[in-house]
């Protein structure tokens, strides 16, 4: 049996929100484009949940999740993936990028 990935409310709220925020500030000039680059996240988290590229998250990030994935975007743009996971059962509890107003605790 292979790993199930779940995705807590919040965590699939951040998804829904990117996907307006990056259409409505113009980033992407269609929606359609807005969302495949959205998808691309959620492929990264299931491509990758399972793999030893997944580290321990420092002690004050415990709150989003033991564990968690870096998803190197460009060069300027990194998303951070927090969760949980017991016999590969994965949860993701929080996504957030560098750009975030919550990155800056991450240094």
């Amino acid at each position: 049996m292979g790993e199930i990935i779940i995705y807590a409310d919040s965590a699939e709220e951040t998804l829904r929100e990117l996907v307006d925020l990056l259409y409505d500030f113009k980033y992407f000039g269609f929606r359609n484009s807005a969302v495949e680059y959205t998808m691309k996240i959620v492929d990264f988290i299931d491509q990758n949940i399972d793999k030893p590229i997944t580290k321990n998250s420092p002690a004050p990030f415990q709150k989003f999740g033991r564990k968690y994935l870096r998803y190197k975007v460009t060069n300027k743009t990194f998303w951070y993936i927090f969760f949980d996971e017991k016999d590969n059962r994965f949860i993701i509890n929080h996504i957030l990028n560098n750009h975030s107003q919550d990155f800056p605790e991450l240094l």
